[in-house]
């Protein structure tokens, strides 16, 4: 038996809650999964899981066992990063989940260069706008517009993003553009809702360091970013996007920036990982490198 194998195996299936996932993130059959599962278990003489037709669970030698495995494979990568050089340079899978919009516009075109500096390095990448379990979904990293509320994450600050009030061409035709924040009261909004609790955030005007809140007349909602510009450019209402989302756009006169001496205030922009994996060889790369291309993407 492959012990390390099989601890990395039993890492998994706690963090998954299933034998199938484990196993296909390992690159393993289910029967080969089981059968290194039911070895490790032989061989400490202890029952680490509790199996269902549904649902797996460590058991309480299984939780101290879980919190023992991830120091052991963590201080083992710690030990191989030391040789990371020209000849051995960060290697395996890293999976990280960003923004929909957030990675098809500023990051998927720039993965070339990540690629290029560390080519032994795998990326797996999911794109969402909603909240992701690190650990059940197996991820990485993630990397969130907003304030990231998950007290169980170590986040990183990244540059934030900056903002424009826009609307459309029509819509400001049907509607008037407005001169001063007194003039919305005629105004609509598109509403952005919020993917943990459903609500709608209102739109956001600094003037001196302070921030107005204004909560507009709504026609339609979206819940996920491209919908939102999309439903802006239809013609629904003033939204607040991320510059980076809409300079097309505006450079095509497809959508008009407005009041321009009340800008919203910049998107807050972080990279999170949890804290019971230490920062791999391979996350921390990534995190240096996307710290370092949105310095770029926010001068542009």
């Amino acid at each position: 038996m492959d012990r390390l194998n099989a601890m990395a195996l039993f890492v998994r299936i706690v963090e998954q809650r299933s034998f199938s996932r484990a196993a296909n993130d390992l690159n393993m059959s289910g029967a080969m999964a089981s059968t290194l599962l039911r070895q490790l278990e032989s061989h400490l003489g202890a029952q680490l899981l509790r199996r269902t037709t549904r649902h797996v669970s460590p058991t309480a030698d299984g939780e101290l066992f879980y919190e023992r495995c991830l120091a052991l494979l963590a201080d083992l990568e710690d030990a191989e990063s030391l040789f990371c050089n020209e000849r051995r340079r960060p290697s395996g899978k890293l999976k990280v989940d960003m923004p929909s919009s957030l990675g098809a516009l500023a990051i998927l075109p720039r993965l070339p260069d990540f690629q290029q500096r560390y080519p032994e390095i795998e990326l797996v990448i999911s794109s969402s706008d909603k909240t992701t379990d690190l650990l059940r979904d197996g991820v990485d990293c993630v990397i969130r517009g907003g304030d990231v509320v998950d007290e169980g994450l170590v986040v990183r600050p990244l540059a934030p993003l900056p903002q424009v009030t826009c609307a459309s061409p029509d819509y400001l035709r049907r509607y008037g553009r407005p001169e001063n924040l007194d003039d919305l009261a005629r105004h609509r909004m598109v509403a952005y809702l919020s993917s943990v609790d459903g609500r709608a955030f209102p739109l956001e005007f600094t003037c001196e360091g302070t921030v107005t809140l204004k909560t507009l007349s709504v026609a339609i909602s979206a819940n996920g970013s491209a919908a939102y510009v999309a439903l802006c450019a239809a013609g629904f209402g003033l939204a607040q996007p991320p510059r980076y989302h809409v300079a097309q756009q505006l450079a095509e006169g497809k959508l008009c920036e407005v009041l321009t001496d009340w800008p919203p205030p910049a998107l807050p922009l972080s990279v999170a990982y949890s804290p019971h994996r230490r920062l791999s060889e391979r996350v921390r790369v990534f995190v240096e490198w996307v710290s370092e291309t949105f310095g770029t993407v926010n001068d542009e």
